[in-house]
């Protein structure tokens, strides 16, 4: 059984759709144009990601070549030629670094965010564009909980797959009904018709059997080195809250829908305390990006590489504009967007 489980600003004019007084407005939460950053996850990086953006923009080399971590991150983000981007050690430093510098170049263009969330990894970037950590603080921490997860993972055999066209309780029954094999739990709710399971592999393997006979269309294994948001990453849970002890959280400037409840935090929670559950429960993406729409949000944002939090949006809410951002084509795309609405 599972058990219980910032970069510089620059000096330049403001070329992008939202004026300085917008964003300004935008930060109070009254612009005319409020925009909800969505940042990606681990399993959309790949060889290259920022290549082109750090070419063409000072704001995003910043915080690449600031990053302070033990190995070379804008090789292996560029070109990767010993294959361990996939690794979580080296996904999540990159991913967040990737994600850091974009802020930067939107932030430079005038287009921020009125509220931010992220899928699971991504809810870092969403803190650091919410003030609470700066580019390289987010990066240094992110560095530390993918060497506590890849810990937390090492010589236990597990596996996460991707359940397509199965509803929730479905789901979890084929998770109960598996746990003679071991842990197995959802741990990603990412949008209808496509969920996440993730445990020991004997476990996931027979829940994903199951799944199929309760009516899903496809189990997909994922791309991930370990069985995260599941209860067996608790020692990375435990790793991270005592790094959080000497850890400064700077008030957040804009709401950020946390992952494991899918809204705000309340009072009595803490950024903390939310962050290291999240690391061992449930990701509620298609919760939270119903609680973004629900603030009055005029398009969503998806800034990463690849497109999977646009393809959930777009299922979530079929109402809203969506915009993927992950090129420097993206970033005049996105400008040219805005100026035309606003």
């Amino acid at each position: 059984m599972c058990g219980n489980s910032c970069a510089d600003e620059y000096a330049e004019p403001q070329i992008g759709t939202v004026t300085n007084e917008a964003s300004q407005k935008q930060q109070k939460g009254d612009s005319r144009m409020k925009l909800g950053f969505l940042y990606a996850g681990q399993g959309s990086q790949h060889p290259g990601m920022g290549a082109d953006l750090y070419e063409a923009y000072p704001a995003f080399r910043s915080v690449i070549d600031g990053a302070d971590v033990d190995f070379d991150l804008k090789t292996i983000s560029f070109s990767d030629p010993g294959g361990v981007l996939n690794q979580t050690r080296y996904t999540q430093p990159c991913m967040v670094a990737f994600a850091a510098g974009l802020t930067a170049v939107l932030k430079e263009k005038g287009i921020l965010p009125a509220a931010a969330a992220g899928l699971s990894l991504g809810e870092y970037s969403a803190l650091h564009a919410a003030g609470v950590f700066d580019a390289q603080t987010a990066i240094r921490t992110v560095a530390f909980r993918g060497k506590a997860m890849e810990k937390a993972a090492d010589g236990r055999p597990s596996a996460m797959k991707a359940v397509l066209g199965l509803g929730r309780e479905a789901l979890q029954e084929a998770c109960e009904e598996a746990s003679s094999e071991g842990c197995v739990v959802i741990a990603n709710y990412n949008c209808p018709g496509q969920l996440v399971i993730g445990g020991e592999k004997d476990a996931v393997e027979k829940a994903a059997v199951l799944a199929k006979e309760k009516g899903a269309k496809r189990c997909l294994p994922l791309r991930v080195s370990g069985p995260f948001h599941t209860p067996l990453m608790a020692p990375a849970g435990e790793a991270l809250e005592t790094y959080f002890r000497n850890m400064d959280f700077a008030p957040m400037q804009i709401p950020v829908i946390f992952n494991c409840i899918g809204s705000e935090k309340q009072e009595e929670d803490s950024i903390a305390s939310l962050l290291v559950r999240q690391v061992q429960s449930s990701v509620y993406m298609e919760d939270s990006i119903r609680y973004m729409a629900g603030m009055g949000m005029d398009a969503l944002v998806e800034i990463g590489p690849g497109k999977a939090l646009s393809g959930f949006a777009k299922k979530i809410v079929p109402e809203m504009p969506v915009y993927a951002v992950e090129t420097k084509e993206d970033v005049e795309a996105l400008c040219a967007k805005l100026k035309e609405n606003a």
